[in-house]
């Protein structure tokens, strides 16, 4: 699907059918377009669920990561990125860190997340999935679709075309 954000909210800003993601999270991945229905996860400063929702084989799906904004270490890096790509994934929206950051902007994803972060995440396996999930100012739910481009992202209850 081609499409640019702008477009998106010229076309349907009227019908007020989406939200618009305050400008907070940094574009990584060679993808800096990506769209797709939204899976839901929450975990702190542990990857172990975003690691096994990426292990699922998936057809135009974005995962969203409500990481609780912690900067003290990575919820991804390049081997989940791999892993993402490997089985279907469009896109990674992180409200956390992602690390090795020159690898993961060679890879054919589109990720957006808060910084980078050297350190791994621990591996403790807590964590919560399919969730209703909020940060910069969206509410994250499963099924609803998600648009990115250099120039924002659009949570949408319906598929916008």
């Amino acid at each position: 699907m081609t499409f640019t954000t702008a477009d998106l909210c010229d076309a349907y800003s009227a019908k007020d059918h989406f939200q618009i993601a305050e400008p907070l999270l940094k574009s990584y991945g060679g993808h800096s377009s990506f769209c797709g229905q939204i899976t839901t996860v929450k975990v702190f400063e542990d990857n172990v669920l975003v690691k096994a929702v990426l292990e699922e084989k998936v057809e135009n799906r974005v995962l969203v990561v409500d990481g609780g904004g912690s900067h003290r270490c990575a919820l991804l890096g390049a081997d989940l990125a791999r892993l993402a790509i490997a089985n279907g994934w469009q896109g990674i929206v992180i409200h956390g860190c992602i690390r090795d950051s020159e690898i993961i902007n060679q890879l054919p994803i589109g990720i957006r997340a808060l910084h980078t972060h050297p350190l791994k995440s621990h591996k403790k396996d807590h964590g919560d999935r399919d969730l209703l999930i909020t940060f910069a100012g969206v509410n994250f739910k499963q099924n609803h679709f998600l648009y990115a481009d250099a120039d924002g992202i659009i949570v949408s209850e319906t598929m916008l075309s």
